[in-house]
């Protein structure tokens, strides 16, 4: 009997650790790009990845009195783990 109720427990483990994870929407909280098209930026290109931001502005920072245009969330949290190193590349 323990045997029995030592497989159960073991199968529902493995399966459960089988199952692959939920998909999740990446769901952005900055605001929608209509709201940044007069947004006056520093850079024509995204510092980290070098997309032109007149077309693609998503979000914005601020670093030593400049405001900086990123193409999404994620060059902009790239950019503010090492500003000074993206901002001497800014175009």
């Amino acid at each position: 009997m323990k045997i029995f109720i030592f497989a159960i427990l073991l199968s529902v483990s493995a399966f459960s650790c089988a199952q692959e994870s939920p998909k999740v929407k990446h769901v952005s909280k900055i605001k929608p790009a209509a709201d940044l098209k007069n947004v006056k930026v520093v850079n024509t290109e995204d510092p980290v990845c070098q997309m032109k931001t007149a077309d693609f502005l998503k979000d914005t920072a601020d670093y030593k009195g400049k405001k900086y245009g990123f193409c999404s969330d994620h060059c902009k949290a790239e950019f503010k783990k090492n500003p000074e190193k993206y901002a001497q590349n800014a175009k």
